[in-house]
């Protein structure tokens, strides 16, 4: 059982809270430098597991509530990036870390990519999955009804409405754990919209506060990753994303969607062992198609999810 660490600290008066998992790895195996996770907009520090499991014995693993997430303080009112950048910094200087391994998925992907520009001296390499590099006008309508529905105070039609803009609900397209992962979507949006101080404005920076994806950082080795059928943006135009920053790697998952870490989670903290242990990527599980299940049943489609 690695040693937990959970710490809190301050950025610009807000506070907010980190977790270190301590590398749980002995004898003469890879290593590398600590992987900072940060993942999306309404994401904490504890939904990691599957990738703790992998990374924990080749390096320290770190995950944060930074403001305006999780159990964290709210946001101030304005942009946002610069200082969830700084409190991500703030999270490395307390650990004493020169160098870390990157991590960022969805909404983090834009934090991860910003931080590693603005400081990319400390950051060894960057793993960038679900990249939000464009919202199209029909995401935004879609999300916006689902915001409405909340503000009317019906929580279920907004966690359905949402689950569906997150996931692909096409039957005719291959998303393995479909129906899980729409139940665990679903049920994560409907305790978050009945708990969280922080929902409302959480999807109002997610849709009005894109990051910057317009250039790449120097010298910082980097892997983007998409799932086959992502809905939020394409794995075309990630694809895209990844060439125009000059990523050294961008791979397509088939069978998965948006939540890839969720519906190919080992895969996904696999690839990610991998690539910050500099191994070969080419002969990775999460590269390989997943047969269907016998008896698989497509996630339930919510009233109005067809019209986005």
């Amino acid at each position: 059982m690695p040693d937990e660490v959970i710490r809190s600290l301050t950025v610009s008066g807000v506070p907010y809270t980190y977790r270190l998992l301590r590398r749980s790895g002995h004898g003469s195996g890879p290593r590398t430098q600590p992987v900072l996770v940060i993942g999306g907009a309404l994401q904490g520090m504890g939904g990691w597991q599957q990738l703790e499991n992998v990374l924990g014995p080749v390096a320290d693993v770190v995950t944060a509530d930074l403001p305006g997430m999780g159990g964290a303080a709210p946001l101030p009112p304005g942009p946002s990036h610069d200082l969830l950048c700084r409190a991500l910094e703030g999270i490395l200087d307390d650990l004493r870390y020169e160098r870390v391994n990157v991590f960022g998925f969805s909404y983090g992907a834009g934090l991860a990519h910003g931080c590693a520009r603005r400081f990319p001296h400390r950051v060894a390499r960057m793993m960038l999955g679900g990249v939000p590099a464009h919202i199209g006008d029909a995401l935004v309508r879609a999300v916006r009804r689902a915001q409405w529905s909340l503000a009317r105070g019906d929580a279920e039609s907004f966690a359905e409405q949402t689950a569906a803009v997150m996931l692909c609900l096409d039957e005719s397209r291959h998303v393995t754990r479909r129906a899980l992962a729409y139940r665990y979507v679903r049920r994560s949006l409907l305790h978050t919209a009945r708990h969280s101080p922080h929902l409302g404005d959480s999807l109002r920076r997610a849709l009005t506060e894109p990051a910057d994806f317009s250039g790449g950082p120097t010298g910082v080795p980097t892997l983007v990753f998409s799932g086959e059928h992502d809905t939020v943006t394409s794995a075309e135009r990630q694809r895209a994303f990844a060439e125009r920053i000059g990523a050294r790697r961008f791979l397509t998952i088939p069978d998965a969607d948006h939540w890839v870490v969720l519906e190919r989670a080992r895969d996904t903290a696999d690839l990610a062992a991998r690539f910050f242990t500099d191994r070969p990527l080419t002969d990775a599980p999460c590269l390989r198609r997943v047969p269907r299940e016998h008896g698989e049943r497509p996630a339930p489609v919510p009233s109005g999810a067809g019209h986005r």
